[in-house]
């Protein structure tokens, strides 16, 4: 372990013995939140894209944005295998055999090692399900669940459209089918206290999860957050409160959890604030050196 935490990379190292590089693609699909099923808002901080910024375009086929999405990162990594990871709006939204071809040619393209899926705790249905259970049988998967938050008023100010029961009663049921679970949290939601935060970590990490994502929360040019922002300018995190935040997180983590992500980040021409999101880099390596500064590793508090 070359990092104080358990990295998703390190993890896919052991796994597969060499670099393996997610590729990020759209299904072209939509979400609950914004058809009028639960809302037509959204979420409000997610942008025109459903939170796929970086991903393929829906408009291309599967293996079309595989191949534009991939070439971005083949320079620096030519032998490298991938994972197609359906990032853009909700993975699983959609029927189920549609889904299931999808999944299917992606899994078909040169070096696909696996598949993840983005998605919400409310769209696991019987039928897709089991489409999951069978993909969970011959390849290697992921499914990823936004939670964001425990907190019932959090999950309101932000037009979520479920509570956190539907993301736990989603999580046992996947993980029923041995299914490998990460869990999605946002930090600097303006509505929480730091405890608040750390809470929905502390409560995360208990559930029988594989993995977490840790998003800074980042305000886009056209969301509803954005709109807000402008009325109200509420006050966000700095960049050295998220850094010692993180790391107060990573150490109340079990050792064995695999940390995906540490902080979210989205175009930078499309960030209106925090500012110092647009340095995601710096912002990472000030999270292992406060770790350094500390002596901290993941699950040095857990009690």
């Amino acid at each position: 372990m070359n990092k104080p935490y358990y990295t998703l990379n390190e993890h896919l190292r052991e796994v597969f013995g060499e670099k393996v590089i997610k590729v990020s693609l759209s299904a072209g699909l939509s979400c609950p939140n914004r058809d009028g099923t639960l809302s037509t808002g959204g979420c409000i901080f997610c942008s025109g894209k459903g939170s796929g910024d970086f991903a393929g375009e829906k408009e291309l086929s599967i293996p079309e944005q595989f191949a534009r999405v991939r070439e971005r990162t083949v320079k620096k990594w030519p032998k490298a295998k991938y994972i197609a990871y359906f990032q853009s709006f909700t993975g699983t939204y959609g029927p189920a055999e549609y889904l299931k071809s999808l999944y299917e040619e992606a899994l078909r393209q040169d070096g696909v090692v696996g598949l993840s899926i983005s998605t919400r705790p409310d769209c696991i249905s019987p039928e897709i399900l089991a489409v999951l259970d069978e993909l969970n049988r011959k390849t290697y998967l992921w499914i990823e669940l936004g939670l964001q938050s425990i907190h019932a008023k959090t999950l309101a100010w932000i037009n979520r459209g479920h509570d956190y029961g539907c993301l736990t009663e989603a999580v046992y049921r996947l993980r029923q089918k041995g299914i490998r679970v990460c869990v999605h949290i946002i930090l600097g939601l303006p509505c929480e206290s730091r405890r608040e935060m750390i809470e929905t970590a502390h409560m995360a990490g208990n559930l029988p999860i594989q993995g977490i994502k840790i998003h800074s929360l980042h305000i886009l040019r056209g969301t509803p957050l954005a709109d807000l922002y402008e009325r109200e300018k509420f006050p966000l995190l700095t960049m050295r409160e998220y850094i010692e935040l993180v790391a107060d997180i990573l150490e109340i983590l079990p050792k064995g959890l695999i940390i995906h992500r540490l902080m979210g980040d989205g175009p930078e021409k499309e960030v209106v604030a925090p500012e110092w999101t647009r340095r995601k880099w710096e912002v990472l390596n000030g999270i292992d050196r406060e770790m350094a500064r500390r002596g901290g590793y993941q699950g040095k508090r857990l009690q």
